[in-house]
């Protein structure tokens, strides 16, 4: 099942056929405006983080969604169980503090398998002649047993920006992302396929994304978690951020121009025995 809000167009479950919660959301987690909701999947746009001059992630986040019940065909690579259209324009206030004229399509499916798909579509809908730059990310927050039992198969010698250290770029040195502190890092030209895999639940989580390059990994562990008002000081030990994203590169769209950047999750049983990872199992079975 999948709960949808129209408020930020945001997924806050995601469950599956055994009713067990696969995104995490904050106990704290406020659902009314101007605060966006803490977990599930918010969607940042126009802007990801402090990449530009808005609010942090962007307005899309806290504004509220319509349903659109006659979209314009959707190419789909796979059938859906269910689905929902929404749509986001801007409104007189937004062209304030962001002059550009768009539509930002999101399409949020079930798969047959239970795999949870977002599509998202942004047009430029001006009519100044003038194109557009955003950045953008699917800020996915995914419920884990235990973060120190987790690790990201498929991020291994990528370079990455550490927004701890300024965005300085640097190079993953490790086989896989483990985690013992605070984490916060944008890794650059990922592969289509992430594989995150929780060792006491025996459970992975594959992350699969079309047209968004970037992989954004973030936990803020204990001190930082202490000091966001709406996460719980233990919660940061059960969520893992894994975020697909277009960060390095801004997206330019001339009027009439679209973009569209997927999103499917799944979770599938792993047995394995500790430190017996096969990752590439994991992250070659389609």
């Amino acid at each position: 099942t999948l709960q949808v809000y129209l408020y930020g167009g945001h997924v806050t479950s995601w469950k599956n056929d055994h009713g067990e919660e696969l995104l995490f959301v904050s106990s704290k987690a406020v659902f009314k405006p101007p605060k966006p909701i803490r977990g599930g999947i918010p969607i940042c746009f126009p802007q990801f983080a402090s990449h530009g001059g808005l609010e942090s992630h962007g307005f899309a986040r806290n504004r509220v969604w319509s349903i659109e019940s006659d979209p314009p065909p959707f190419p789909t690579n796979s059938a859906s169980k269910a689905h929902v259209d929404l749509i986001l324009k801007p409104t007189e206030e937004d062209l304030k503090i962001w002059p550009h004229s768009f539509e930002f399509r999101l399409r949020v499916a079930l798969g047959p398998g239970g795999d949870l798909l977002l599509t998202s579509r942004v047009r430029n809908t001006s009519t100044d002649g003038k194109p557009f730059s955003f950045t953008f990310a699917y800020h996915t927050y995914f419920a884990v047993s235990d973060i120190s039992e987790v690790r990201v198969e498929g991020l291994e010698t990528l370079d990455y920006l550490d927004n701890l250290q300024s965005k300085e770029r640097f190079t993953e040195q490790g086989d896989a992302i483990t985690f013992e502190s605070e984490i916060d890092k944008i890794y650059l030209s990922t592969p289509t396929k992430i594989a995150i895999l929780d060792h006491e639940k025996k459970r992975t989580f594959v992350v699969r994304k079309d047209g968004l390059p970037d992989a954004v990994v973030w936990n803020p562990w204990d001190k930082r978690a202490k000091a966001i008002a709406d996460l719980g000081d233990e919660e940061y030990k059960h969520m893992l951020c894994v975020e697909a994203a277009a960060v390095e590169k801004p997206i330019t769209l001339k009027p009439g121009e679209e973009w569209k950047g997927r999103l499917e999750l799944s979770a599938v049983p792993s047995s394995y025995c500790s430190g017996q990872l096969d990752p590439q199992k994991v992250l070659q079975s389609s």
